[in-house]
């Protein structure tokens, strides 16, 4: 890390516990829309007639939306000075749309468009795009503020505390349609129809993300334009003129930025094909059936949404003792989580044993903290406090490129491979030890 940075950073000031719980608190609703799409789109779209071979479309648009939509957030919300802060007006204006968004997905099957009809797959379509889209405006000013406030001493405790909420709030996300079940809540339903306990799981959501955005929005006050340059040691005109074209920045990024791309890279292919694939290869494994209509399969589904939980609260644990961790360690423990996180997704592809799928997903827990904590973190500590939300939407095209690349790989690989879901899986292990080994080529601070 240059003398310059180290400047920058010795002058941004250690925040109280009350501003870091405030900061981080939000991401619990917005989780809980991550988490919903994450655990059930694959149940809701084959529910409603999709071939599984034609998922990958589904799984194009919503990274398709990011990899606009957080740059083009990043850029404007740096230059966005207002009396109710930097980032938060973007929050003011995601969480209700979000919210509106996750009412309307899950009716897709009961609006009589019929089984696998065209009319109710593009709905299904623009519906799970809106809902990612605005939930990426959600996401992003929780990362930029923490790229804005958080000195490099307080890093690892602030993004730890941020994946803390996120997960507590997936915890509840996943669990909900199989506590609902449990509840006397209809997990089946007609053709076509999506049933009632994913229904109510996403009206529970809709509510508490927009209570826990509005918490943050609240108690948050961001620094202003002449707070701000001070403490990062940069001339306020700077802060306050229009920034270079995005062309510009990408051409003067750090060093980091672009090592930690290729990490993501494969990383997110792996984490990608677990979305998709895992219920229906659990289904064949586990519960011995391929139809999205059978009781078996709406199983599966109820299941990867308790192991979405049980990897949220191994998750949970492992940011608590992450938080604790020195700075000059993150490569080591970046490699680590993106380990076991590839354990767990080759014995979840091939186990029969629900049990033993629960438990691997311990491992994938660790994984998922690592990959949406430690890339944020290393890339902050490598910026110099201009544009910082542009660089931050800017690296989110590493989020979701990839995810666009699986899913178009995904069209030729899963006919090529049998239509075979588990060795779709496979794929996803193999990428994610490519990404294990490609940590070493990264150089923090640079």
């Amino acid at each position: 890390m240059d003398n310059k940075k180290k400047k920058a950073e010795s002058k941004l000031p250690n925040l109280s516990q009350k501003t870091i719980m405030a900061m981080t608190f939000g991401a619990l609703g917005v989780n809980m829309a991550f988490t919903l799409q994450g655990s059930q789109m694959s149940r809701i779209t084959q529910t409603i007639g999709v071939n599984p071979n034609a998922l990958g479309w589904f799984f194009i648009l919503p990274p398709l939306l990011g990899m606009l939509v957080q740059p083009w957030l990043g850029k404007s919300s740096d230059g966005t000075w207002t009396r109710f802060g930097r980032r938060m007006p973007y929050l003011l204006i995601g969480a209700p749309i979000t919210v509106v968004v996750m009412i309307l997905l899950p009716f897709t099957g009961s609006f009589g468009f019929g089984y696998g009809s065209m009319a109710a797959l593009i709905y299904a379509a623009i519906a799970i795009a809106l809902m990612d889209l605005f939930s990426n405006v959600c996401l992003a000013p929780f990362r930029m503020i923490a790229g804005d406030m958080v000195n490099d001493k307080q890093k690892n405790k602030v993004w730890s505390w941020q994946q803390i909420f996120s997960y507590a709030g997936g915890i509840l996300a996943a669990l909900l349609p199989y506590l609902l079940d449990k509840l006397g809540i209809a997990n089946t339903a007609a053709k076509g129809v999506i049933p009632k306990t994913v229904i109510w799981a996403y009206l529970i959501g809709a509510a508490l993300l927009l209570v826990t955005t509005l918490v943050t929005v609240f108690n948050v006050h961001e620094y202003d334009p002449e707070t701000y340059a001070k403490y990062h040691d940069i001339d306020k005109k700077e802060v306050e003129e229009k920034s270079p074209s995005m062309w510009q920045l990408l051409k003067k990024a750090p060093r980091s930025f672009w090592e930690l791309s290729v990490v993501q890279l494969f990383s997110w292919i792996g984490i990608m094909y677990t979305w998709t694939y895992a219920t229906g290869a659990m289904a064949k494994n586990i519960w011995h059936t391929t139809d999205p209509t059978a009781a078996g399969f709406q199983a599966a589904g109820n299941w990867y949404g308790v192991m979405t939980a049980f990897y949220s609260i191994a998750a949970l644990l492992w940011g608590l003792f992450y938080a604790k961790t020195r700075e000059d360690q993150r490569k080591l423990w970046y490699a680590v989580g993106l380990f076991a996180d590839a354990v767990s997704i080759i014995i979840v592809a091939l186990t029969g044993n629900k049990w033993v799928a629960l438990l691997a997903f311990a491992l994938y827990g660790i994984g998922n903290f690592t990959i949406n904590t430690l890339p944020f973190t290393i890339l902050t500590s490598s910026l110099h406090g201009r544009n910082e939300g542009t660089y931050l939407g800017l690296f989110n095209i590493f989020v979701c490129m990839p995810q666009i690349i699986g899913s178009l790989l995904s069209f030729w690989l899963f006919p090529m491979l049998g239509n075979s879901q588990s060795t779709m899986m496979i794929i996803g292990f193999v990428s994610m030890l490519v990404a294990t080994v490609s940590v070493a080529i990264i150089h923090e601070g640079e």
